[in-house]
């Protein structure tokens, strides 16, 4: 029989990163890397600007660690620094492209191709590209509630809306990815 690995929790990654041992903080990093990247992706649409909100988030879960009063939900106090950065971040860079582009298929988001393009389904980029064309309120909305799971009431934590009005934008969500998801079939 071999020795059990057992996983340190949250909390203690915590505890030791304000103890000064601040490599621990490795661990958080590792821990929600990929689940906070893959929302900030959904949520911004530009893999760079995710990574820079993402990269934000992670810095300043740091340096406010202190203020972080349950260390045991540190996901959730840190998915809530992540909401706060990808709004910024996206609505500096959505005035960064009304500032510099003229390209007219670029601000309705038709994106050109990216490199990884080709290794994604014809589904999965319909899906982006629907996603996109959601307001940035309901598309936050959808993905946390149907992306990452969360409870109407933890969203509602996150974002400071009610949860009657994130129901409402979640519904609105699913009825205009449907219908965008419809028109792109007939494409």
């Amino acid at each position: 029989m071999g020795i059990e690995e057992v996983e340190t929790s949250d909390a203690d990654l915590v505890r030791r990163v304000r103890a000064g041992e601040t490599a621990a903080y490795g661990g958080l990093v590792s821990r929600y890397r990929d689940r906070l990247g893959r929302y900030a992706r959904h949520m911004i649409g530009n893999r760079e600007d995710a990574e820079e909100a993402l990269q934000d988030a992670f810095v300043r879960g740091y340096r406010s660690l202190a203020r972080c009063d349950d260390p045991a939900r540190f996901g959730a106090w840190l998915y809530g620094i992540l909401v706060n950065r990808c709004r910024t971040t996206g609505a500096r860079a959505a005035r960064r492209r009304r500032l510099f582009v003229h390209d007219e298929a670029a601000l309705n988001g038709k994106h050109a191709s990216r490199p990884d393009a080709a290794e994604r389904t014809e589904f999965e980029d319909a899906v982006e590209r629907a996603l996109a064309r959601l307001s940035a309120e309901h598309r936050e909305a959808f993905l946390l509630k149907h992306v990452e799971d969360l409870e109407y009431e933890q969203i509602a934590h996150l974002t400071g809306a009610g949860v009657s009005a994130l129901k409402m934008r979640v519904k609105r969500a699913r009825e205009q990815l449907q219908m965008l998801l419809r028109e792109a079939e007939h494409v």
